[in-house]
């Protein structure tokens, strides 16, 4: 805590004049351009590798960047997940929603481990909110990955985008850069698409177009940024040699 204080009074003494300056510029016209979906890990500081600043996004963060599906919700019993969607989406108008992963995630770690079914049991669960949080709202992801790594790592998978129509392929690590945990990271990434689309009151702006998914993906160990390509159809390096066709892509789909 005596570290979080005295960051509080170098804020004081630095930043926070040009932050005041921040606030009031957008004080009474907020235009935020992005709902941000990501990791609570301490590690992911969304703002600092995104370069955005006081009243760009709206962030949302927790145990394994998940939005859970609408099926697992009725009547007045919702979380903050699909509440902050309606005040981004519905309320202050914003067309685009990102979900962002990252890897070495300890909650996608945890996951793999839930294929354990004495470990993923209603007992295990009963005294672990984060294994009940990921058997209830990951379990398609793990489903998704289970089918996947016994078809094998190089097939494609298939996933719903914006509508049930619609669907886009996707090639999980096909370099094979990366850790196990860390191909599930990816699939629970773009699983998330599925679970944002399912709800009803964003049914009429996405099948409009006037509100758009994408997925990101950071490695922790690199700083490294990948944007899910649906023309690549897998997770492309954000780059020197590759922000030209990416910014090709999101204009020509996403615009």
């Amino acid at each position: 805590m005596e570290r979080i204080l005295r960051g509080v009074m170098r804020y004081r003494n630095t930043t926070r004049e040009q932050m005041v300056k921040e606030f009031q510029k957008v004080r009474d016209n907020p235009q935020p351009k992005a709902v941000f979906f990501t990791c609570m890990d301490s590690r992911m500081i969304p703002t600092r590798y995104t370069d955005t600043h006081v009243g760009d996004m709206f962030v949302v963060r927790n145990a394994g960047n998940l939005i859970p599906h609408a099926e697992h919700f009725q009547d007045e019993y919702f979380s903050c997940e699909p509440a902050a969607l309606e005040l981004g989406c519905v309320v202050n108008n914003i067309k685009h929603i990102i979900v962002c992963g990252h890897s070495d995630c300890k909650a996608m770690n945890l996951l793999y481990q839930l294929r354990d079914p004495e470990f993923a049991s209603i007992k295990n669960r009963r005294i672990s909110p984060l294994r009940a949080w990921l058997c209830e709202h990951a379990d398609t992801s793990l489903a998704k990955f289970q089918n996947l790594k016994e078809a094998g790592l190089d097939k494609p998978l298939i996933f719903s985008s914006e509508t049930p129509l619609r669907k886009f392929v996707a090639y999980i690590d096909p370099e094979n850069q990366f850790a196990i945990e860390d191909k599930l990271s990816q699939v629970n990434t773009l699983q998330q698409i599925e679970n944002v689309a399912s709800y009803g009151f964003l049914k009429k702006r996405l099948e409009s177009h006037d509100l758009h998914i994408h997925a990101l993906w950071f490695d922790i160990y690199t700083g490294n940024i990948y944007f899910f390509s649906r023309n690549s159809k897998r997770f492309i390096q954000i780059d020197e040699s590759t922000i030209d066709r990416l910014l090709e892509e999101v204009n020509r789909f996403y615009s």
